[in-house]
């Protein structure tokens, strides 16, 4: 079977595929210089070809990327096609394919719930249940689900819903016998050139796909997604998706036009499990994981980010690279120009402080506030999970630091300068400002994360944040793509 790499999208130039290059450069300009945006990896197809990517270093094309709600798309993608199989029904009731809770389940609106209300994040219910539906006596989220009686009609109104996309994610599992990689492996997966060991999906405690969030894959997957849906389906000239469901799947099932909701491009409406858009429409995920489908301009943009403001990210978009995608062909040294500049995409790099060095010694943790400036960074929150940290010699550098928290440790390298990497977890370590001590950035490469250690040698004290705190709160050693 082929990995993703060896049957790659295939390549074009922007200027071949009458693309500015100029102005997916201004997009790239402008997200390094915006609070809130940090981009990861950038893939722009023109024409089912691709005519600009890039990563940012220490990121890197071939690592799979937590995309956490795009999972929802290929959540989605499995009921379409288990739809087309004829093994699910959209209009069946959601309780059909939970037959052993049918005596727990008495509001009649439950029990009137179907598969395309679900699906369209149209359960009934005026918010999310996942805090409510986990807390059932009997640990089945499913049950806890549809014993929350809906506040009104199902398929009446919107609300962002997480057991909505469980529900989906286990009527597929229990009708087709498999996990949701399987399903989509010869199904979706292999017709793409993408090969699933490549992938990872963080599990419930039964072993199953969570289907709403945890899925980890590369920035070209993404593209391919997204693609496949531009195509209506068809891949190669072989229809891979029923017909008719991508219309079906990516058109406003439901209003969700909240007056309350300041994000404009999250108030146009929603599909089955996809968003509408200012322009066409998006699988999406938080801290901006974006697969955006422009069929006026002929387009799929692939984007992973750590960008808590999401609508800043998507608003840069619509300033920058929609026009860029119509722009007009600018020729070969404008083309070079933004080959190199894509080339060059990295974190940013801290300079200016010297260079740091290193002295082998164990810390402990205290309140942030006592040793360090590291709640500067924007939106960081206390990363409490982490209770001791270590400085030693050893590894390929010279000198390595140890990141516990009461689980397998974390083991990384450590350079004077600049970013080192280490198996799926980059570190920069500069001088901390203002004070002796040292500050480490963290990243955890497979996810949009970053973690920010201040250290006081003096006081053997550290503190800890995170830049964006994980929405999976797993043990800090499987802050990664699980295998």
């Amino acid at each position: 079977m082929s990995t993703a790499q060896s049957v790659p999208l295939p390549r074009s130039t922007p200027s071949a595929q009458a693309v500015s290059a100029s102005g997916i450069a201004a997009f790239t300009e402008a997200a390094s210089r915006r609070s809130g945006v940090e981009l990861h990896s950038l893939m722009v197809v023109k024409s089912g070809q691709v005519v600009a990517e890039g990563w940012s270093a220490p990121y890197a094309p071939e690592r799979p990327h937590l995309v956490y709600s795009v999972s929802k798309s290929f959540t989605a993608t499995a009921l379409g096609l288990a739809v087309g199989e004829g093994l699910v029904d959209l209009d069946a009731p959601v309780l059909s394919y939970f037959p052993e809770l049918d005596a727990d389940v008495t509001d009649p609106r439950s029990r009137a719930m179907k598969v395309r209300h679900v699906a369209a994040m149209a359960s009934g219910h005026q918010e999310e249940t996942y805090g409510a539906a986990e807390l059932d006596e009997t640990g089945n989220i499913m049950r806890g689900f549809l014993r929350l009686p809906p506040d009104a009609e199902p398929g009446s109104i919107f609300a962002y819903n997480q057991p909505c996309t469980i529900a989906l994610a286990q009527i597929v599992q229990r009708t087709s016998g498999t996990g949701l990689l399987e399903y989509l492996r010869p199904r979706l997966f292999e017709p793409l050139g993408v090969d699933v060991e490549g992938m990872g999906w963080i599990r419930d405690g039964q072993g199953r796909e969570l289907g709403f969030s945890g899925l980890h894959v590369t920035t070209e997957v993404l593209a391919k997604l997204g693609l496949l849906y531009h195509q209506d389906g068809v891949w190669e000239g072989r229809r891979v998706l029923p017909e008719g469901w991508v219309e079906l799947a990516t058109r406003v099932h439901v209003s969700n036009d909240d007056p309350d909701q300041d994000k404009p491009d999250w108030r146009l409406g929603y599909g089955f499990q996809f968003w509408r858009s200012t322009h066409g429409y998006r699988a999406d995920g938080a801290f901006g994981q974006l697969v955006m489908v422009l069929p006026e301009q002929d387009a799929v943009v692939a984007i992973t980010s750590q960008s808590p403001d999401q609508q800043a990210l998507v608003d840069l978009v619509w300033e920058h690279l929609l026009p860029a995608l119509t722009g007009g062909a600018e020729g070969e040294a404008a083309d070079r120009a933004l080959a190199a500049q894509l080339a060059a995409l990295t974190l940013p790099v801290v300079t200016g402080r010297g260079e740091a060095s290193f002295t082998a010694a164990a810390f402990e943790p205290a309140d942030v506030a006592e040793v360090s400036s590291v709640y500067a960074v924007a939106g960081a929150s206390e990363a409490r999970a982490v209770t001791e940290v270590e400085i030693r010699e050893g590894g390929p550098t010279g000198w390595e630091i140890v990141i516990g928290d009461g689980g397998k440790d974390v083991v990384a390298s450590l350079a004077p300068s600049g970013w080192v990497t280490t198996d799926v977890v980059a570190t920069q370590t500069t001088p901390a400002l203002g004070r002796a001590g040292l500050r480490v950035d963290v990243v955890f490469l497979e996810t949009p994360h970053g973690l920010v250690l201040e250290l006081d040698p003096e006081g053997g004290r550290f503190g800890a944040v995170w830049e964006t705190e994980p929405l999976h709160m797993l043990p800090l050693a499987e802050q990664r793509r699980p295998w």
